[in-house]
């Protein structure tokens, strides 16, 4: 069976953390005798270099024809410039836009040896394994009006979270789907005491939480959320929530696994269940002062790795031979810098992901 990849490794340690993926799929490919056929192109900073465009047509037409999309990161320093035309972060909106990547799946789930890795309370963070499905084509991001001007009286910018029925309908499917095949809890989050797109949000999540009786409903404002995560981590099950909150939430969620290296993502075009185009990246950014330095935790990208043989490719074995791998390698004691701890093995993103890839191998 083959699989063909466009592989968008991006800027910053995004180059290192998919070197390391490579190896991973390699390793399965060797055990498992798919054939994964991988393209490469440019997106980001190095596009805007090369290409004088963040997604020149050529990538985005192969990832078109490509059955599922791993990207490392994009921007940093060199072109961080608020007041530029283009950003390497326009690449990537447009790509999930042009892919219609409506629905990003971001899993927090604490390995039980980083328990006492984090900056939490090991009675916080044990147990926590949650799903944040975020929204990731519509809200703020890319609501119209969006722009800035000036007036005799000052300066001005509007931004405009929008949503429809559509929009809001299908991410909760996306949800409750998600939720039926785990411990049947939904919360959907919000901002319904302020935002009118939120109180539509609400409307719609109810509406079709009566098409899935088995899985709870929950209501939570957005702010009530971000303390739950502090206070009852562990009581999530999914979540489900517009484009900005998400963002936002994950960053924070992710510090429940000790790092962002080890948090993975997906962004799909359909609702879960047989196999549905994604394109798959760790949730960190770029770490420009860390690139080229052999530090960057691996791990979140090789995670992805595993969603993509999920979710893309129905290869649900074989997405678990490679989490598996991680937790023996982590049950070795071997960790990167970010996970570091007293008494462990340190190192490096090439090691870690060579350990992982020869666990996948043996």
């Amino acid at each position: 069976m083959k699989f063909e990849i466009a592989v968008l490794p991006g800027d910053g340690v995004g180059p290192e953390v998919i070197a390391e993926a490579i190896k991973v799929l390699r390793a399965v490919e060797d055990k498992s005798g798919y054939s994964f056929h991988l393209y490469e192109g440019l997106i980001g900073g190095v596009a805007i270099d090369a290409q004088g465009t963040a997604l020149s047509e050529e990538t985005l037409n192969m990832c078109k024809q490509c059955d599922a999309v791993l990207l490392g990161a994009v921007g940093g320093y060199k072109w961080d410039d608020h007041g530029a035309k283009v950003r390497p972060e326009d690449g990537l909106l447009a790509l999930r836009k042009a892919l219609g990547l409506f629905a990003n799946l971001r899993p927090v789930k604490v390995f039980p040896m980083l328990v006492d890795s984090t900056n939490f309370k090991p009675e916080i963070v044990k147990g926590v394994d949650l799903m944040v499905v975020r929204e990731l084509t519509g809200g703020l991001y890319f609501g119209q009006p969006k722009k800035q001007w000036s007036t005799p009286e000052g300066r001005h910018a509007v931004d405009t979270m929008a949503y429809s029925e559509a929009e809001i309908e299908r991410i909760m499917m996306v949800g409750f789907e998600l939720a039926s095949g785990r411990r049947k809890k939904l919360t959907s989050v919000d901002k319904a005491n302020v935002l009118e797109t939120s109180r539509l949000w609400r409307k719609i999540a109810t509406e079709v939480s009566a098409d899935y009786p088995d899985v709870e409903l929950q209501h939570m404002l957005v702010d009530a959320c971000a303390m739950r995560f502090i206070q009852r981590p562990a009581d999530l099950d999914v979540l489900v929530t517009e484009n900005m909150f998400g963002d936002i939430l994950t960053d924070e969620a992710s510090m429940l696994a000790g790092s962002m290296g080890m948090l993975p993502s997906a962004s799909l075009a359909g609702i879960p269940g047989g196999k549905t185009f994604g394109m798959y990246e760790p949730i960190h950014g770029s770490a420009p002062a860390r690139a080229g330095q052999n530090l960057a935790n691996p791990i979140a990208t090789i995670l992805s790795v595993a969603m993509m043989l999920r979710y893309s490719f129905e290869l649900e074995t074989d997405a678990m031979v490679v989490e598996n791998a991680i937790l023996n390698v982590l049950e070795d004691n071997y960790r990167t810098y970010d996970i570091m701890s007293e008494g462990k093995t340190r190192v490096g993103t090439r090691e870690m992901g060579e350990l992982i890839a020869q666990k996948i191998k043996a």
